[in-house]
C-alpha cells in the first residue's frame, strides 16, 4: 500500500499503551479502509509504510494523519505545512490532567479530536468525540472449564482467586493490593491472590519489598507474585480468577477491568482513568476512591463475604463488555471519523 487514506503513526521506540492501541487497531481497520502505521520497530505483519516515505507521498488525494502523542501531532503539522501534504489532522487523547501550553497549542491545530473517556474529554477544552478503547472479546472470554484451566496454569482449582495484573509499581497501586490482601486473607481461608506484571529496573526494589512484606505476614503461599507472562495475551490469567482488583493511584484509560469483565470477572476499581465508565458500580463490581486503603480493604472483605452477590456481578460482566467495548466498536467509530474528514460520508 503506497498511497493510504489514513496514516496512524507510532513514533515512539519504547512499547507503550499507545503502541498497543495502534498495533491492535490498524490490522482490523485495514479490512475496511486503506490505513497504515509508520514508525520505528513495528512488527512486520502490521500494515505500514517506511517513515521516510511520508515525505514523498503525493499531495492528492487528501489523507488523515491520526496522532496519539505530541510528537505525532507535531510531525503531522510539519508534513502539512512544510511538506505541503494534504492532511486532515486527528488527535486522540487519553490524558486526564491539564495539558501544557505547548500541548494545548498543538491540539488547537487539529481538524478533529477524540477522547478515550469523558474524563479525558473534559481536559481538552474543545469539542471531542468520546470513543472508548475496545478489546478482543473473542480472546478475552470465559473459559469453558475453569478448574482444568487453573490446573494447567499451576493454580489452585478450588480457591477463590483474586487477581491484580499490570506493571508492578506504585502508580498501579500494587502495594495497596498487597496490604489489602494481608489484611483480608486471614479471615477468608479459601481466598488466594495473584499478582503479575512487568517489573522494570527502577521498581525491582519496590517489588522485593512487597515480597518481603508478604513473607513477613506468612502468606507467601497465598499471595503469589508470578513472573510476567511473556505470551501474546494475558487473557488466560483473567479467565482463571474470580475477582479482579484495579487499585491504581492514577491511570490514563486502563484496560484491565474491561479485560476482566469480558472474561466474566467482576472488578473492584478506583475512580481513576476510565474505570467509572467501565465498571457499573454495584452491578459488575465496585468503585472506590483512589489512595484509600481502608475503602479497598472494606470493599474486598464485603464481597468475599457475599458469594451470591459476587456471582450476580459475574453474570452481568460479559454482556456489558459485549455492548460497546469490543475492539470492533472502537475501530468502526474511528473509521466513521476518518470518512467524515475525507468527505466520504
Amino acid at each position: 500500500m503506497t498511497s493510504p487514506a489514513v496514516i496512524a503513526p507510532n513514533l515512539k521506540r519504547r512499547y507503550s499503551g499507545v503502541t498497543s492501541t495502534v498495533l491492535r487497531l490498524v490490522p482490523l481497520q485495514a479490512k475496511s479502509i486503506d490505513i497504515v502505521t509508520t514508525g520505528p520497530r513495528l512488527p512486520p505483519e502490521i500494515p505500514q509504510i517506511p517513515l521516510l516515505s511520508t515525505l514523498t507521498l503525493p499531495r492528492k488525494p487528501a489523507r488523515v494523519w491520526h496522532a496519539r502523542r505530541n510528537l505525532e501531532m507535531l510531525a503531522g503539522l510539519a508534513l502539512k505545512h512544510i511538506g505541503r501534504k494534504n492532511l486532515k489532522l486527528l488527535f486522540t487523547s487519553a490524558a486526564q490532567r491539564q495539558h501544557s501550553g505547548y500541548t494545548k497549542w498543538l491540539i488547537r491545530q487539529m481538524d478533529a479530536l477524540v477522547a478515550t473517556s469523558a474524563r479525558s474529554a473534559a481536559f481538552l477544552d474543545l469539542p471531542a468525540q468520546v470513543i472508548h478503547h475496545g478489546i478482543d472479546t473473542d480472546t478475552f472470554a470465559p473459559h469453558p472449564d475453569k478448574a482444568a484451566h487453573r490446573k494447567s496454569l499451576g493454580l489452585d482449582p478450588d480457591a477463590l482467586l483474586i487477581g491484580c495484573f499490570g506493571r508492578i509499581r506504585p502508580q498501579k497501586g500494587t502495594d495497596l493490593f498487597v496490604d489489602a490482601m494481608i489484611a483480608t486473607l486471614p479471615d477468608h481461608p479459601n481466598a488466594q491472590a495473584i499478582i503479575m506484571g512487568g517489573v522494570t529496573e527502577q521498581f525491582v526494589s519496590f517489588t522485593n519489598d512487597l515480597k518481603a512484606k508478604i513473607a513477613a505476614a506468612d502468606l507467601s503461599d497465598r499471595i503469589r507474585i508470578l513472573p510476567e507472562d511473556k505470551g501474546w495475551t494475558i487473557a488466560p490469567w483473567f479467565q482463571a480468577i474470580d475477582l479482579y482488583i484495579a487499585p491504581q493511584r492514577n491511570e490514563g484509560f486502563g484496560l484491565t477491568p474491561l479485560e476482566a469483565m469480558s472474561c466474566g470477572v467482576p472488578s473492584i476499581a478506583t475512580r481513576v482513568g476510565a474505570f467509572e465508565e467501565i465498571v457499573e458500580d454495584g452491578k459488575t463490581g465496585n468503585l472506590i476512591p483512589p489512595e484509600d486503603p481502608a475503602a479497598l480493604q472494606a470493599a474486598i472483605a464485603q464481597i468475599l463475604d457475599q458469594p451470591d452477590l459476587l456471582a450476580a456481578w459475574a453474570a452481568n460482566c460479559r454482556p456489558r463488555a459485549l455492548s460497546g467495548f469490543r475492539i470492533e466498536d472502537e475501530a468502526a467509530a474511528l473509521i466513521r471519523i476518518y470518512r467524515q474528514l475525507l468527505g466520504d460520508n
